[in-house]
């Protein structure tokens, strides 16, 4: 059975993007434009992973993955970051993510990162 995954990005063109890369093995259970919705997404779908950007509107990567993790401490959580959000990255960690890839993503890192924390 795929592993189920939400998507939460604010950029259409991310979310695309990690969908092609993720449809031939994950099942996409859902996407999110915001914080907010990561959450209420979450709620909704209890997906085997995130795939969490730092940056959104209304409520942050960081703000939404304290909240999904202190519902679920088994969520699964990994952070989207841009270069040079290593102090972001620090935070998202202390938040309860689970790793984090970097943009641009290329499908052989972004599936590393999901095998490390949800193995196959």
């Amino acid at each position: 059975m795929p592993k189920r995954v939400l998507i939460a990005d604010d950029s259409e063109f991310m979310r695309n993007l990690l969908r092609e890369i993720l449809a031939d093995d994950f099942e996409i259970v859902g996407e999110a434009e915001n914080g907010v919705e990561a959450v209420n997404l979450y709620e909704q779908e209890r997906p085997d992973i995130v795939m969490m950007d730092i940056v959104m509107p209304i409520r942050s990567g960081i703000e939404a993955t304290t909240e999904i993790t202190q519902s679920d401490p088994n969520a699964k959580v990994i952070m989207c970051t841009s270069v040079g959000q290593e102090e972001k990255m620090k935070e998202a960690i202390k938040a309860g993510a689970d790793g984090y890839i970097t943009k641009p993503f290329q499908k052989p890192n972004v599936l590393e990162a999901i095998n490390d924390v949800v193995p196959a």
